[in-house]
């Protein structure tokens, strides 16, 4: 899941995350990972975690691929906009032989496709509960940015609750099922 550290600070577990990472790739054990996760997953599977353009934080929309990978893991979320929520600073590169599911105009690489496993800059795992308690945590992030077009206040992340989380939970039940399927390999 998510983390407010980066997979580049100089950390006692990171390492010891990157091997198990990579034990379970080479085993085809089916790993996911949300934002934190899918930096680690990239930086573990030979991409690379960098400082992204801007911060994105709040509700946004992303472009989804059509291409067989994406109907694979998006289903009718193929080649159409979706919405996801965002809490980020830090971007991935795409590990060697992986597939873009998700992308959008500051982030090029929000969710990847490597065989069974799924790693997303995105947090599409959100609830009402927990993004009001990321609002409380962290407004003072939030509110230092949100000048950038990027970044929502917290009170307009949550006003938006309503109106984008059920969608976004189509998508996330897509992505899990899916996800799901590899393990009973």
């Amino acid at each position: 899941m998510g983390g407010p550290m980066s997979v580049n600070d100089p950390l006692p577990w990171i390492d010891s995350v990157c091997t198990l990472i990579r034990d379970a790739a080479g085993k085809n054990v089916p790993i996911i990972g949300h934002c934190l996760g899918g930096q680690l997953m990239s930086k573990a599977l030979g991409g690379e975690v960098t400082k992204n353009a801007v911060k994105e934080i709040g509700w946004s929309e992303a472009g989804s691929e059509d291409n067989a990978v994406a109907r694979h893991w998006l289903g009718s979320f193929a080649g159409k906009i979706g919405t996801i929520f965002q809490w980020h600073g830090e971007t991935f590169s795409l590990p060697t032989g992986a597939s873009r599911l998700l992308t959008n105009m500051h982030c090029a690489n929000q969710m990847f496709a490597l065989g069974p496993h799924l790693g997303m800059q995105c947090h599409v795992e959100m609830t009402p509960e927990m993004i009001a308690t990321w609002c409380e945590q962290w407004a003072d992030e939030a509110i230092a940015v949100s000048d950038q077009p990027s970044v929502q206040t917290p009170e307009a992340m949550q006003e938006e609750i309503t109106q984008r989380l059920p969608v976004m939970r189509q998508l996330s039940g897509q992505l899990y099922s899916v996800w799901i399927k590899g393990l009973a390999r």
